[in-house]
């Protein structure tokens, strides 16, 4: 998820009124014998609690056991309103903060960084594209491992497993005898539905906004259609990375795609029971999906950081719940 230009304006789409997605810049692994080593207490993750790019790290950190180990990639959670200078590890302070204040909790050595532009000026003092999260921090080389969430993801998978108890080594949610299937899957659902819902809410022409919303539910419904066989998750019987990439969009889609996005063709407990069924079956019986879901940050940061789609920033009381109980 992006943070405002570095003049302070805030334009989301192109001339055309299409919204695209900027490219990741740092791209890199943390693996034996290359520059970032494995280690304990060199790495932290930054993240916002809003942005369903970073959920996914905070997912996979958790299934993987990460939150076992002291000082194996602690979490640094920013502010929730994005404001003209971009996320903030501090109460964004101008204009007022009008968000959900994030954990407080400063990188070691760092403790005076406001923002996290300061933390990709560190890295690179040239950098002048948008400052995303998430991010990986090397605390030893002061630089930004990867800001690209698809691939830290994937790291995550082995990176760490010399370091965190013996039942989570080897766990993977990108295993081999399904990677087709998966990268099939997450090509298409990325385009039109993980993005989608961004291409839809941030077009500023009906024309683009039609060619992006349509798309997304005829994704919805072909989703719906691999659900309504009854199985628990997308491919393969077993939790991989297509349901966890998929589950950051859906579980906010009630919440705030369907009116702050205009993606409201259907919701998601009305109109694909199937889709909602999946969505309460990974929140309410996994933890590692319930327990990185706040509800309140998510909504407060796309209300209150978007003011050209909601200038008023009043954040939405409902729906409520925010998600249905299991045997709804």
């Amino acid at each position: 998820m992006s943070d405002s230009h570095k003049d302070g304006s805030t334009k989301w789409s192109s001339d055309d009124g299409q919204f695209r997605r900027q490219v990741s810049s740092f791209r890199d692994d943390i693996q034996k014998g290359g520059r970032f080593e494995p280690e304990v207490g060199r790495y932290h993750l930054v993240v916002s609690l809003a942005c369903p790019w970073a959920h996914r790290t905070l997912i996979v950190r958790k299934l993987k056991g990460f939150d076992q180990v002291p000082d194996l990639l602690p979490v640094h959670v920013v502010d929730s309103l994005l404001g003209p200078e971009g996320w903030s590890f501090v109460p964004y302070d101008d204009p007022p903060n009008l968000g959900v204040p994030g954990t407080g909790n400063k990188i070691p050595g760092h403790e005076g960084k406001k923002r996290i532009r300061d933390l990709y000026k560190t890295a690179d003092p040239e950098y002048s594209a948008r400052c995303t999260v998430p991010i990986i921090w090397d605390n030893k080389n002061n630089t930004v491992v990867s800001n690209e969430s698809s691939e830290i993801i994937r790291n995550l998978n082995t990176a760490f497993d010399d370091f965190i108890p013996d039942r989570f080594r080897g766990l993977t949610f990108y295993p081999e005898d399904l990677r087709a299937h998966i990268d099939d899957l997450n090509g298409w659902i990325y385009d039109t539905v993980n993005n989608g819902v961004y291409k839809s809410g941030f077009a500023t022409a009906q024309s683009a906004y039609e060619q992006n919303v349509k798309p997304l539910f005829e994704s919805l419904d072909r989703i719906e259609k691999i659900l309504s066989d009854g199985r628990n998750y997308v491919v393969g019987g077993k939790l991989t990375e297509v349901d966890i990439r998929l589950y950051t969009t859906i579980v906010r889609f009630d919440p705030v795609y369907v009116g702050h996005f205009k993606c409201n063709i259907k919701t998601i407990r009305a109109g694909y029971p199937h889709i909602d069924r999946w969505l309460r079956n990974l929140y309410w019986n996994e933890p590692a999906f319930k327990d990185t879901t706040d509800f309140e940050h998510i909504k407060a940061h796309y209300y209150q950081s978007h003011p050209q789609i909601n200038p008023t920033r009043i954040v939405p009381v409902g729906p409520l719940p925010p998600i249905l109980p299991l045997d709804a």
